[in-house]
């Protein structure tokens, strides 16, 4: 594959003059994001602060499959949300592993459930403390994880084909 292949092209959001001005990221605004064919069922996903995922069918190989990305989506909103209570309480080194599983639906083309486990070490904490931190992390991520709730809630979603003119 080419660098001209990857490249993004005159009408993908990275070549608009406005797409990334500096290095300088701003949290209020979101950040442009785009896929891009790369091969038969294969896209790279980009964003406008530079991150690159690579996209496709399990047969692809190192790739990740669209249902692979929410799922991970999902485990890393809920890490992220519940990552300053781990840290205060258990300290900033703290290793944490969030997985996510759910089996799809392949007649209705679904994921119907996923589930989600955290994975850290609370033996340093009493009974007492392990209680309070596990509550803790519950409340932020029901009340942080912006995937989750988005899954939890629906959204819609509208699709515009440009150039259906």
């Amino acid at each position: 594959m080419s660098t001209a292949e990857t490249s993004p092209g005159p009408e993908s959001p990275a070549a608009a003059p406005h797409a990334v001005a500096s290095l300088v990221f701003d949290d209020d605004v979101p950040a442009e994001l785009w896929v891009e064919r790369t091969g038969r069922r294969t896209y790279t996903g980009r964003s406008s602060r530079g991150a690159e995922v690579l996209i496709g069918p399990v047969a692809a190989g190192a790739v990740f499959t669209p249902g692979e990305l929410l799922k991970i989506a999902l485990a890393g909103c809920v890490g992220m949300s519940a990552d300053t209570a781990l840290a205060h309480r258990l300290g900033d080194d703290v290793p944490v592993t969030v997985r996510v599983s759910g089996p799809s639906d392949p007649e209705h083309d679904r994921y119907p459930e996923l589930r989600e486990e955290l994975v850290v070490d609370l033996s340093g904490l009493d009974e007492s403390q392990r209680e309070r931190l596990v509550a803790i992390v519950h409340r932020a991520v029901d009340l942080h994880c912006t995937v989750g709730r988005t899954l939890r809630h629906g959204a819609s979603t509208h699709l515009t084909i440009a150039g259906e003119d």
